[in-house]
């Protein structure tokens, strides 16, 4: 069985997150979402939500995929997490050159830790390239509107946060 793990803060998940969870859907037989808890970055979601957030909109792909998809939240090393899930690859999406360069960082010390681990990258679609959580939660502080980069239920939560 062919299990992939695709780790990230989700700090809200976003139609970019969605595009690899689903195109990485077809590539393993089994895709685990790991929610990082990262206190060091003061997410604006409890891990909590986070998590609820992604099951919720991660439902409608595992059905219409047929791929198991689970959301397992993780706060220790990456490579530690993938062998707690038993994935054999980590997914990263890729948006910008900018990307790559933390990116091929990350797997070379990750390769280091356990080279039986591989990494795999996807490019998210065009229309999904500018979207960032960072950039999506300062659109929706300062009154934009999310709504070409959030789904309806995420976006109700974050105007909901954010007092709107």
């Amino acid at each position: 069985m062919r299990v992939g793990l695709y780790p990230g803060t989700f700090d809200p998940v976003t139609y970019g997150h969605l595009d690899i969870i689903t195109r990485a859907a077809s590539l393993v037989d089994r895709l685990v979402i790991g929610v990082a808890i990262n206190r060091d970055k003061g997410p604006l979601f409890a891990l909590e939500e986070r998590v609820a957030m992604l099951e919720g909109e991660t439902a409608a792909i595992a059905a219409r995929t047929g791929i198991e998809i689970v959301v397992h939240p993780f706060e220790n090393l990456l490579v530690d997490c993938a062998r707690d899930v038993g994935a054999g690859i980590i997914v990263r999406g890729l948006r910008a050159v900018t990307d790559f360069e933390y990116e091929y960082q990350m797997v070379g010390m990750n390769r280091s830790l356990d080279p039986e681990i591989e990494t795999v990258f996807l490019m998210a679609e065009i229309r999904y390239q500018a979207i960032a959580s960072k950039l999506v939660k300062e659109i929706a502080r300062l009154g934009g509107d999310v709504t070409k980069f959030v789904p309806a239920a995420v976006r109700r939560a974050l105007l909901a946060r954010l007092g709107r």
